[in-house]
């Protein structure tokens, strides 16, 4: 990896991924890159070796780094990509920094919409195009015309949005491109009363535990059924593996109450998986991606003290995650006190560097 000259923007060594994820947990990246402005973002970016791992950050939010942080360079945008434009006609252009929140503000001060809906997001746009984040009903790519990507050779293209293959939180894009910002289009004159969007906020608010961190919703919802409610079911709602808790407020949301690593949410992911798996006999899939390099351990187990005997029954007494690599099982297991342990060891290894893990998650039966 090269880089020209000194940076106006941050440019750290070893930065501690945790400092900018939502979930406050995540090791160090080898470079942490934090620009100014799109013109110093593209410098760099094209200053870097082709063979660099580059990987994109917003505001960390719906992104789980493993203990042993990423190799390679972390990009982040929230200052270097945060314009946000009224172009007229409706449309408007929002630089992939922007947080959905501003947007949601915002175009109701220009009398734009449906965007209220942005006010669910707890993310920057460049993530809502990612993954077409929504809320309160409404989905970022609805109002999508056209976007401008960047690609691994530091080319800025601009494509229409039927370039794109869109789903519930799900887009299908080009491996090396990264979306800088978006055109979209909302009707004009569109009235969005103040108490409608303190009404959104209000409902976030009392359904999300929003004063912890974590990363939003956990899972995405299977057709015709709701994540949250299959956690509860088996019995895994405030279940603890060490700092980390499945939200006793909302059972789709894991929590940092304090001193979580990457591996006790990644096992508490792993138990909310395979008991999702076991009711629908489908694979569900993770809204939250986990990316990064597993911190190595020895196999040591952690007390989970309010794992009740019916999450041990509807998880079963195995959790496993396989890759053509290699698989790392952990067991449930009964220890003293009627709690349960679980293994702090990951209970995923592999060396390909920030991979969606859902990517490659399967779940045996027992």
């Amino acid at each position: 990896m090269t880089m020209k000259k000194e940076r106006a923007g941050k440019l750290l060594h070893d930065e501690l991924m945790s400092k900018h994820t939502t979930w406050r947990v995540g090791g160090p990246a080898d470079v942490y890159h934090a620009p100014r402005c799109r013109a110093e973002l593209l410098e760099f970016f094209r200053g870097l070796d082709a063979s660099t791992p580059v990987y994109w950050v917003g505001f960390g939010s719906n992104l789980l780094v493993r203990d042993g942080g990423i190799r390679g360079v972390v990009i982040a945008t929230s200052q270097a990509l945060s314009e946000l434009r009224n172009l007229g006609a409706g449309i408007i252009e929002a630089e992939a920094g922007v947080a959905c929140t501003v947007v949601a503000r915002q175009c109701s001060r220009w009398q734009l919409g449906p965007a209220e809906f942005f006010a669910g997001i707890p993310g920057s746009i460049g993530g809502a195009l990612r993954m077409n984040a929504g809320a309160f009903g409404g989905e970022t790519w609805n109002s999508v015309i056209e976007v401008d990507v960047l690609d691994r050779h530091g080319v800025v293209h601009t494509r229409p949005r039927d370039a794109y293959e869109v789903g519930y939180r799900q887009v299908q894009k080009q491996a090396d491109e990264w979306f800088l910002a978006a055109r979209m289009q909302f009707t004009e004159n569109y009235q969005v009363a103040e108490a409608r969007m303190r009404t959104l906020i209000a409902e976030r608010k009392a359904s999300q535990p929003l004063g912890l961190p974590s990363c939003g919703s956990v899972f995405k919802n299977p057709p015709g059924e709701h994540a949250a409610r299959l956690i509860e079911t088996a019995g895994l709602k405030e279940a603890r593996v060490g700092g980390a808790q499945v939200s006793p407020k909302h059972a789709n949301f894991i929590i940092n109450t304090g001193g979580a690593t990457a591996a006790d949410i990644e096992a508490l992911l792993a138990a909310g998986i395979h008991a999702q798996q076991t009711a629908l006999g489908a694979h569900p899939q993770a809204a939250a991606g986990v990316f990064g390099d597993r911190k190595q351990r020895n196999w040591q187990g952690v007390c989970a003290q309010d794992l009740c005997p019916a999450a041990i029954a509807q998880a079963t007494d195995a959790i496993a995650l396989r890759t053509e690599q290699q698989t790392a099982v952990g067991r449930i297991r009964q220890c003293p006190g009627g709690a349960v342990t679980i293994p702090r060891q990951p209970l995923l290894i592999r060396d390909d560097k920030l991979a969606p893990v859902e990517a490659h998650r399967t779940l045996p039966g027992r």
